[in-house]
């Protein structure tokens, strides 16, 4: 018995020994950054910024790998499954912590099946409009809306996605249901806005800032609690008329549940130095965004920003009774 227990200790120790050798060697291959998106999206520009700084500061290169559909939770499940050894990380949204809600059957469980490795940005949303829409200012848009609804199409990313939960808040909010026309991901869905196809969407700022700025959609309001530096001509959702409007799309990185603590306090330490680099910080304000603070670009405060949201949009989610199988 005594020579089982002494087996099962230096066992143990060997594990232990060879999960900090590879820790300590970590990274000598290219790490692959998961986006459950379509390319071109926004939350693929937030990854590949991120991906290019971090790769720098581990001295390895993250390539991003889109893996797209239902809202996020295909490229989720495969992450979960992925080997914990570092070598797949995971950014994803705030559809990370809406999915639980509308999707009843999840292969993975949005805390436990993963390591978090911190917050990355808040990016607010613009309520936008095909730019030959009637509707100059907010006011107008809520009467021309109301007038026909049954005629003004709202298009958004598809389910999850944060122009879908940012259009299910705003048509409960004016109390209107208007035709969705749900796409796979933010890219195509501003291209057929682009081209007139849909009038309507609420989208982040990563994707339509440039639009806005060139003129070619309409804006009508920001998310946020006050207005945007990089847009100080655009009125925020409670200046134009919805009081206490406010969605702040924030991302989070994730490694698969077991990947080594060392590796992942890595992985954390090089996304809080990226969030740091000049270069991102200007390219994020370009956006009309910003990095989070230090303190939040860190394990624990991610775990507990995600189970605060699952708790937070699981009613709102419930209420609307919108869900997918």
């Amino acid at each position: 018995m005594k020579t089982t227990f002494l087996r099962s200790v230096a066992a143990i120790a060997l594990a232990c020994a060879a999960v900090g050798a590879h820790a300590q060697n970590y990274p000598t291959k290219t790490i692959t950054m998961i986006v459950p998106f379509a390319a071109g999206g926004p939350t693929d520009t937030v990854a590949r910024l991120v991906a290019q700084s971090m790769g720098t500061t581990l001295k390895q290169q993250i390539i991003v790998e889109n893996v797209g559909g239902a809202g996020g939770t295909i490229g989720a499940a495969r992450v979960a499954k992925a080997a914990p050894d570092g070598y797949t990380i995971f950014l994803h949204h705030i559809g990370h912590s809406t999915a639980p809600a509308l999707y009843r059957k999840l292969s993975y469980n949005a805390i436990d099946s993963f390591e978090p490795i911190g917050l990355v940005t808040d990016v607010p949303m613009t309520l936008i409009a095909r730019a030959n829409f009637p509707a100059k200012d907010f006011k107008e848009l809520l009467a021309y809306v109301k007038a026909n609804k049954d005629k003004v199409t709202y298009a958004n990313a598809g389910l999850g996605s944060a122009s879908h939960l940012c259009g299910m808040l705003f048509q409960t909010a004016i109390g209107v249901d208007l035709t969705t026309v749900p796409y796979k991901g933010t890219g195509p869905a501003m291209n057929d806005m682009l081209g007139g196809q849909v009038d309507i969407m609420c989208d982040q700022t990563t994707n339509t800032t440039s639009q806005i700025k060139g003129g070619k959609v309409k804006v009508y309001g920001v998310t946020t609690k006050t207005r945007l530096a990089s847009m100080p001509n655009v009125p925020t959702m409670n200046e134009a008329g919805l009081p206490g409007f406010e969605v702040a799309v924030w991302h989070g990185m994730y490694a698969p549940k077991g990947t080594p603590k060392p590796i992942v306090d890595q992985l954390s330490n090089a996304l809080r130095t990226a969030l740091k680099d000049p270069t991102v910080k200007q390219r994020f304000a370009d956006l009309g965004t910003e990095p989070v603070a230090d303190n939040r670009a860190r394990p624990e405060a991610l775990r507990a920003h995600v189970k605060a949201e699952i708790d937070r949009w699981g009613p709102i989610i419930t209420k609307a009774g919108q869900y997918a199988d």
